[in-house]
């Protein structure tokens, strides 16, 4: 095993050095520019608000799911991370940004001054650490969905698989300049990843959870629900806002210049949250007569992720209705999984799928062209457009959720077929904490000293110290 292990290890920092060839000359960013260096400055500051999501995504998740495998869930949120960005930026990257029409490579790393194909005024490593961020987060979608029964090993194939191949292809077509859903007459929106990163990321995580099957105990012998409450909710709406906090980077950084736009774009995305928490606030008042809290935590995402396709072409009334519809979605998606039989512990298909298809959609009647920087952005609908909007939007959507989830399916069948996805049953039962990773996440505060004479004994000593 070591011996095939080290062969693979080989053949990886081959390819890597192969690829790592001296590249022709590439453009490079204008240093006179004063609005080169406040470009660049905005993007890094984006990008690690960006980066700081995966501490909202991992309190997310811990926090709905059980102690004994809080640790396990924070560590596959470090992964993500981890593996993200070397995967993205030994291969995704190449792919994103190939300027091809389906799916290419094309080597972009350059020197420090280099500009990115897509965003002259940025250097080719801010460009590379922005995107980064979102292909971490399109991979930790899916860890909240498959959450207390996926083996570690399982996980770590994934992350690599969906950083390095199956988001960059997505990227690639929306946004490298020259994909193929990009160029169509009436171009396809996607500000910041409404598809590109959440209909990716939740296609992924209801296929896995489909594949992997409920939890032991989720759903009894007649297929009705038995939920499994999460252990510490203010954990889990502490990542809530951490994930408020980073979605303004997330969503004005897409701008990838710092122009008067970004007001808007941010302005946009809080009325976004704010009126998905309201409409999640009403659905489950109205549905469960009480308002849920992680259902409206939910709904505040789902709103979030509503308006992140559309945040620079909406108006405030787009971005509330869009938002407000999104809460809906996200709390009344939660109570359909459990009629199927789908078992998603923290609700990521709802939030990230279903907000994100239906705020992409929704640009086709809610697109306002005076909402666009210029003012003359794309028509939906309800401001006179023909429908070419909606036409494009729904041929996105299909064709990301088709490609998404026919390669993610795969890599999830084969893991499946090799007994490499699920944990066991006494392993799941355990938790995996300790049988994953032999250590817990809480331990008992307090030192055995023994019984008896050995207290004693302590005693006399404690005595002795303080005369």
């Amino acid at each position: 095993m070591k011996s095939k292990l080290s062969r693979a290890g080989a053949a990886v920092l081959a390819s890597t050095l192969l690829l790592a060839t001296p590249v022709a000359a590439a453009e490079q960013v204008d240093t006179t520019d004063p609005s080169v260096l406040v470009d660049n400055v905005f993007i890094v500051i984006c990008a690690a608000l960006v980066i700081f999501m995966q501490a909202g995504f991992a309190m997310v998740e811990a926090g709905l799911t059980r102690a004994k495998n809080a640790a396990h869930m924070m560590l596959k949120n470090l992964l993500d991370f981890v593996v993200g960005a070397t995967g993205f930026a030994i291969v995704g990257y190449h792919i994103a940004f190939s300027g091809s029409g389906f799916l290419g490579f094309d080597w972009s790393w350059g020197g420090p001054l280099d500009a990115a194909k897509v965003a002259p005024n940025l250097t080719m490593p801010t460009h590379f650490l922005f995107n980064m961020g979102f292909a971490a987060a399109a991979a930790t979608i899916v860890s909240g969905a498959v959450a207390e029964r996926v083996k570690f090993k399982a996980y770590f194939i994934y992350a690599v698989f969906i950083s390095a191949f199956i988001y960059p292809v997505v990227v690639n077509w929306v946004w490298s300049g020259e994909g193929w859903l990009s160029t169509l007459d009436t171009p396809f929106i996607d500000l910041a990843g409404g598809s590109v990163v959440h209909v990716t990321g939740g296609i992924a995580a209801l296929v896995g959870a489909m594949i992997l099957g409920p939890r032991i105990g989720r759903f009894d012998e007649d297929g009705n629900s038995l939920p499994i409450p999460g252990h510490n909710l203010p954990l889990a709406i502490l990542g809530v806002f951490i994930l408020l906090i980073g979605w303004f980077g997330f969503n004005a950084g897409s701008v990838l210049t710092a122009n008067l736009s970004i007001g808007a774009v941010a302005a946009m995305t809080a009325l976004g949250g704010a009126a998905g928490g309201i409409g999640a606030a009403l659905a489950s008042w109205l549905t469960l007569k009480t308002p849920d809290v992680t259902l409206i935590g939910n709904g505040l995402l789902g709103g979030l992720v509503g308006v992140t396709a559309g945040a620079a072409n909406i108006s405030m009334f787009g971005a509330l209705a869009i938002g407000f519809i999104s809460g809906i979605i996200a709390t009344h998606g939660v109570l359909l999984l459990d009629r199927v039989g789908i078992d998603d512990p923290v609700g990521a298909v709802p939030v990230h799928l279903g907000c994100g298809a239906w705020g992409t959609l929704a640009l086709g009647f809610f697109a306002d062209p005076d909402a666009f920087a210029s003012g003359d952005g794309p028509a939906g609908l309800l401001y006179g457009g023909s429908g070419g909007v909606l036409v494009s939007q729904i041929t996105g959507v299909l064709a990301i959720a088709v490609f998404v989830g026919g390669t993610a399916g795969i890599m999830f069948l084969v893991l499946k077929s090799v007994d490499a996805l699920r944990v066991s049953p006494e392993v799941e039962m355990q938790g995996l904490d300790l049988a994953e990773h032999a250590t817990p996440a809480y331990n008992e505060d307090y030192v055995d000293y023994g019984t008896g004479d050995e207290l004693a004994e302590f005693d006399a000593m404690f005595d002795d110290l303080t005369v």
